[in-house]
């Protein structure tokens, strides 16, 4: 298990005594950005996060990556881990939550969410930069990323694509739902930025369908 920050519980993160549970997303809230992009937002969708942090922590078989950058070759600033459309998810509430977002955005995405993508960000000091899902057909089809963050709270930066605009700033954590739809892969770029102030860990669940990346 990655060594951690010590987790500070959500006061509102109680599950009702029992293990991890889900919402219903029937609060989500549509924030639209420009240019055909927009994203979701659920606070506290996950019930019971802290727990299932905890698990993700211990048993997700986490890998550290380096990846060739200007020249030179660096440890990518978190830890990952992947499970394709027939690999079973490291908890079983990751596959409910995959059927239920599946089923919210049917009309709107076509198909299923397939696959998960897990990045444990362990301190401040854990980061992603600026980028947007465009390998595969995320590049040229409107799509959605689904993203649900359990730990303590970081804040996911978006920014339209190649800067020059205004930064929307929303922390998540905590069992928080956020959802990047429409062009938003295309034509805005999101970022977890590195902070120098004492943050704990936090895990962020992707969730994408066929072919995104």
């Amino acid at each position: 298990m990655p060594s951690t920050l010590h987790l500070q519980p959500s006061l509102f993160d109680d599950a009702d005594g029992g293990g991890a549970a889900l919402g219903p997303l029937t609060g989500v809230r549509r924030e639209v950005l420009g240019a055909g992009a927009w994203v979701d937002l659920l606070p506290g969708w996950v019930r019971g996060a802290t727990g299932l942090f905890e698990q993700l922590a211990a048993e997700v078989p986490w890998r550290a990556e380096r990846r060739e950058m200007y020249e030179r070759v660096v440890e990518v600033p978190r830890l990952l881990a992947s499970y394709g459309e027939r690999d079973a998810p490291p908890h079983p509430l990751l596959g409910a939550a995959r059927a239920a977002l599946s089923a919210h955005y049917a009309e709107e995405l076509g198909e299923p969410f397939r696959t998960l993508g897990l990045c444990y960000y362990r301190d401040g000091r854990d980061s992603v930069a600026w980028h947007g899902d465009r390998i595969g057909r995320g590049d040229r089809e409107d799509t959605m990323v689904a993203i649900v963050s359990v730990g303590e709270p970081r804040t996911l930066l978006l920014r339209p694509r190649g800067g020059g605009g205004p930064v929307v700033r929303h922390p998540v954590g905590h069992g928080d739902l956020l959802v990047m739809g429409g062009s938003c892969q295309r034509t805005w770029e999101h970022a977890i930025a590195k902070t120098a102030r004492p943050v704990g860990p936090r895990i962020s669940v992707q969730f994408r369908p066929r072919g995104v990346a």
